[in-house]
Order: C-alpha cells, then sequence, then structure tokens
C-alpha cells in the first residue's frame, strides 16, 4: 500500500508527484480496493493501520491499483502457508515502521540537496520524483537482499531461530537532553546525524549490527562476546574523539536473547540498559557474563566497580572495560 493521505488532503499543485509516487491514480474507496483484492475489509484496514497510515472515511477515494496489488500478496503469504495471520501483522507493522523513517530522511535529504529556498514547481518536483523513484526504489531492493543474505547467514546457519546467545549494547550522548534546550534545530539535527554515522559506520566495520537508534541512543548486538567489547570501546574513543559530539557512556551485556523482526529482547538487554545509565561519561561498563568471556584476553583490562542498586535489580554488579594500554583514568564508580 503506498500512500497515507486522503485524496483531499493531496496538494493539488502536486497531483503530479503524486501520481509518481504512487504509480497510478487513486481510484478506489476502502471497501472497494478489500473487495478487489478480495481479503475482507475489516482485515484490510488492519493491516493499512499496521503500516502506520491513518484511517480514511469509507466514501474517500484513496487507493490505487498498486494497493489492490499490496493487499492481494500480503494475503497471498498466509493462504500459501509462508505466514500466519499474526506474524502478517507483526511483518506489516515492522515494515511500516522502517519504512516511514526511510521516507522521511529521503524526502529531508533531497530537499535539502536541492538547496531550495522556494517551493518546488509541480512539473520540477515531479521530475525529480519520475527520475528519482525508480534508483531508489532499485536501490532499497539491493541494500535489502544484503542484509536478508547477511542475516540468513547468522540465524539459518547457527540452527536455532529462536533463542540466540550474543553481546548486546547501548551506547548513549551525555547530556543530550539539556543541550537540546541550547542549540537551533539545524544545528540538534547535524549533531544526530553526526553521532548516528558514526556510531553506524564503527559498529558494521567490526563485524556487529545497529538493533535501533533513538535520537542520541544507539542499540547495538554482535553474535561474538569479544566484538560487542570492541564496538563499546571504540564507539567511545570515536565519539569521544570528535569535538563536535558531546561524550558517550556505554553499557553492554552478554546472555540469550529473543531475536524477532529485527528486535531483540531478554534480560541482557535489560542489563545493558541499566549499566549505561550507571556508567560514567566517557566509560564502558560491562555485565558479569561478559567479563568472563574476555577473562584471559591481553587487549582489555577490566576492574570490578561496586555493585549498585539499579531500576529491577537489587545489585548490579559491573566492570569497567578499558583497552589494556590506556591509563587508569578518573576514580571508578
Amino acid at each position: 500500500m503506498d500512500t497515507d493521505l486522503p485524496a483531499t488532503q493531496a496538494e493539488p499543485s502536486f497531483q503530479a508527484v503524486e501520481h509518481e509516487l504512487l504509480g497510478g491514480e487513486r481510484r478506489y474507496t476502502r471497501a472497494q480496493v478489500a473487495e478487489l483484492a478480495h481479503v475482507d475489509a475489516e482485515l484490510a484496514r488492519t493491516l493499512w493501520r499496521a503500516l502506520g497510515f491513518p484511517d480514511v472515511g469509507d466514501e474517500e477515494v484513496a487507493f490505487t491499483d498498486r494497493d489492490v496489488e499490496a493487499l492481494q500478496t500480503v494475503r497471498s503469504l498466509v493462504d500459501s502457508g509462508v505466514l500466519d495471520e499474526e506474524a502478517q501483522l507483526s511483518v506489516t507493522r515492522a515494515m511500516g515502521q522502517s519504512l516511514s523513517r526511510l521516507a522521511e530522511w529521503q524526502v529531508a535529504t533531497i530537499a535539502e540537496a536541492l538547496g531550495r529556498t522556494e517551493p518546488l514547481q509541480e512539473q520540477d518536483a515531479a521530475a525529480v520524483a519520475r527520475e528519482l523513484v525508480p534508483v531508489m526504489e532499485g536501490l532499497i531492493g539491493y541494500v535489502w537482499r544484503r542484509h536478508l543474505a547477511a542475516t540468513a547467514g547468522r540465524v539459518l546457519g547457527g540452527g536455532d531461530v529462536v533463542a540466540r546467545t550474543m553481546a548486546v549494547g547501548f551506547a548513549d550522548l551525555v547530556g543530550f537532553t539539556s543541550l537540546t534546550r541550547h542549540v537551533s534545530e539545524e544545528e540538534l539535527a547535524t549533531l544526530v546525524d553526526r553521532f548516528e554515522g558514526v556510531a553506524a559506520d564503527t559498529i558494521a566495520e567490526l563485524g556487529g549490527r545497529v538493533v535501533k537508534t533513538v535520537g542520541d541512543e544507539v542499540m547495538f548486538s554482535a553474535d561474538i562476546p569479544r566484538t560487542g567489547a570492541e564496538i563499546a570501546v571504540a564507539l567511545s574513543e570515536r565519539i569521544g574523539g570528535d569535538d563536535t559530539l558531546p561524550d558517550l557512556r556505554v553499557g553492554v551485556a552478554c546472555g540469550t536473547v529473543l531475536s524477532r523482526l529485527g528486535d531483540v529482547y531478554g534480560e541482557p538487554v535489560n542489563i545493558a540498559s541499566r549499566l549505561t545509565s550507571a556508567a560514567r561519561p566517557g566509560s564502558v561498563l560491562v555485565d558479569r557474563e561478559l567479563a568472563a568471556a574476555l577473562e584471559g584476553d591481553d587487549r582489555w583490562r577490566l576492574r570490578r566497580v561496586p555493585p549498585r542498586p539499579v531500576r529491577g535489580y537489587a545489585l548490579l554488579q559491573a566492570f569497567r572495560l578499558r583497552r589494556a594500554g590506556d591509563p587508569d583514568g578518573a576514580a571508578e564508580h
């Protein structure tokens, strides 16, 4: 399904742009698109919401032929046994959330790159859409296939598609909330882009995976505990060495987690989050399991810090992690 705006909400001056983006004209009401796709109308509404789009009125002509095709495709995955009803909704929701953010970024980036001080005219905007959409569509497909292959190699090669042992970490910019009160929106956007760029590049370079980013925080995972440790310290070094960014604090835990729809769940996730909150600026804290996994590796120094109560844990044991050649630095927690 291709759009989130009823026909009456589309800017009249950009109907040509909409036509390019949607791949056709709005021709059907909600009931008509469900009937043409041979799908229950309520299921169509549920999937539409799962994609992140608002409801449209029963008489609103808001849907295109591609919406019909998309609905048929989603339903065929259930009919063929590839997905069950619950998975159908979960996959649809995950796709909607991921692609919504991507679309926001793409439009903002393209608008900024064009460097226009005046609004685009309809003809110019339609030409941009006509040229860019096929290119971006192909590129998204390529990136998706590469990530699909990498994920299949990790999951199917391991033989366990439910629970896996890995390192999970959070990296959080220090003082971000107060910083937002003292910089302009443009400066804040530049800072966030810089942080996300450095974090994503570092995590990918060292063999980890970005699970998600939320403004001033990035969550990452690594199948090998030592990789998780390397990522954590490298992030702290690179962000800390960037004069345009605040200091970073990082927490990493190791254990069995559930991987589902691109996210991870389990006690190591909770522990890593608590360790991040407890870490001092510029430091990395790891849990007992990751510390044990690093034992005997002379590249690292671990120092036990006093256990402290945190939300959900009476006493959480943590270890300060740094490279073997680094100085002791400030007093421990």
